[in-house]
């Protein structure tokens, strides 16, 4: 009997290893979704009056959990009894992020938005205070979707050779830490600059190390932002370029000397201006069809 529990153990113990190390792997597959997720909620959550900005993300941080619990099933039962779809699922999702990723390179250089000044919070009725925020939660509750997807598909597609109980323990784990690790650190973003202006407003002199830290901490802020949105962008082309060049065997590296991780990335980027331009086609076809 004692033996058979010791066996127990021990098989347990071996499959938390295997579990521990193929979710170490997965999280590195979906780094570059969890650094353009963790841009785009801090972006999400900042703009509210500084008692709101905790619950604001609380209720955005719920919502992403719900859209977890949503999912994980529907990628299970995918996996389970139709996994021929997995792969061709995860060519999409690596569309989709190739062409988020170069979009937004060609806004940034060819299509800069006019600059417009939104209404000072100071300025706004309670109404319109709820309303605002109860948009941007809605807002980020539907992104957080959209990159849950792919960050689930993802996970999975490193795990799909797999038994399925390996593919539940590791995607779930996936899935668990990209939603408290991403907001957990959208938490620390958005009181950043709060925690200077308290360094700066509990100083009895204007100089000092309290100040130098004050300032730093509000000013990096949107700097901090910025930085990780140009890296998360980044990121998505390379995690495009890796879903095409390992699952469609004609874009498998042809070139020997041609680092993996540079192919990567001119893949993503190549196959990401075909997706906007065939796209921006697409709504030029409708938009003159309407006029």
């Amino acid at each position: 009997m004692a033996s058979g529990f010791f066996a127990l153990f021990d098989d347990i113990a071996l499959l938390m290893d295997d579990v521990a190390s193929m979710s170490k792997m997965a999280t590195k597959k979906t780094a570059g979704i969890l650094a353009d997720d963790l841009a785009v909620n801090a972006e999400k959550a900042s703009g509210f009056v500084s008692s709101r900005e905790i619950p604001v993300l609380w209720k955005i941080t719920k919502g992403s959990f719900l859209n977890k619990l949503i999912l994980l099933p529907l990628t299970f039962l995918l996996s389970a009894y139709l996994p021929s779809v997995i792969v061709p699922i995860l060519v999409l999702g690596g569309v989709y992020l190739a062409y988020e990723g170069v979009e937004k390179i060609y806004a940034y250089f060819f299509h800069k938005p006019h600059v417009q000044k939104l209404a000072l919070l100071s300025e706004m009725t309670v109404e319109e205070r709820a309303e605002q925020e109860k948009k941007k939660i809605k807002s980020a509750i539907v992104v957080d979707f959209i990159l849950s997807i792919e960050i689930v598909i993802i996970a999975l597609g490193s795990v799909m050779d797999k038994p399925l109980s390996i593919q539940i323990a590791v995607v779930s784990v996936v899935a668990f830490l990209a939603t408290v690790g991403v907001y957990g650190l959208v938490a620390l973003l958005v009181r950043m600059d709060d925690a200077g202006y308290a360094l700066l407003a509990g100083s009895k002199t204007k100089r000092g190390f309290k100040i130098w830290l004050g300032n730093a901490l509000v000013k990096l802020l949107p700097k901090l932002i910025r930085s990780l949105a140009v890296i998360g962008t980044i990121a998505m082309i390379l995690v495009a370029g890796g879903i095409f060049a390992h699952n469609i065997a004609f874009f498998h590296n042809p070139f020997d000397a041609l680092p993996s991780i540079l192919f990567e990335f001119l893949l993503g980027l190549g196959l990401g201006s075909i997706a906007l331009l065939l796209f921006s086609l697409i709504q030029k076809l409708g938009i003159s069809k309407k006029t």
